[in-house]
């Protein structure tokens, strides 16, 4: 009669009462967390496992190491999320097991298509007609065309740069600009 109470009792009992008992060392407070949270563990572990067989298994081996490892759990009040989380990577441990390994040198994979030849031969083509209208400008256009657009000055670090006013920069950026529209048309 009194070890049903007691029993009874310790089913009752919050997590932080059982937990605090199962640390210590009692087997019964263990029994009421495994009854207590086998369901919830269960039904996690499925869903991570897509209802495996092996759900069973993952969370006995997870009860087992919380047992060994009971001394770690610094808050016995949270032990269903301690608890949560040895199953979860229990889990996720059967998954990595269970999936394939791929030798990298077996796959084959495509180009990416902007790395196909007749990208990359049109790619370079274009570099070519680029450089080819840079070295048609006049050399102060070219100079502020390449510190604005390639380099990302500002008109200011512009004029500092090169030594004229900022209009002056402005003026030959606009020229250079316009040109290069038009010599790089068909590469749009």
């Amino acid at each position: 009669m009194v070890g049903e109470r007691f029993h009874s009792a310790l089913e009752e009992a919050d997590d932080a009462i059982v937990a605090g008992r199962a640390i210590d060392g009692d087997v019964a407070a263990f029994a009421v967390l495994v009854r207590r949270y086998t369901p919830l563990m269960r039904a996690y572990t499925q869903r991570m496992l897509n209802a495996s067989s092996d759900v069973d298994d993952i969370v006995q081996e997870a009860f087992v190491t919380a047992w060994q490892r009971f001394s770690e759990l610094e808050d016995p009040a949270k032990v269903k999320t301690w608890l949560m989380r040895i199953v979860s990577r229990k889990a996720v441990d059967r998954i990595r097991s269970l999936r394939p390994l791929v030798d990298v040198d077996d796959v084959e994979q495509e180009a990416p298509s902007h790395a196909s030849p007749p990208r990359v031969a049109e790619a370079r083509a274009g570099v070519a007609a680029l450089g080819a209208a840079l070295r048609e400008l006049p050399d102060a256009q070219r100079e502020c065309w390449v510190l604005r657009e390639i380099g990302g000055y500002s008109y200011d670090e512009i004029s500092d740069e090169l030594g004229i006013s900022t209009s002056t920069a402005r003026g030959l950026l606009a020229r250079a600009r316009k040109y290069m529209i038009v010599r790089m048309e068909e590469w749009r």
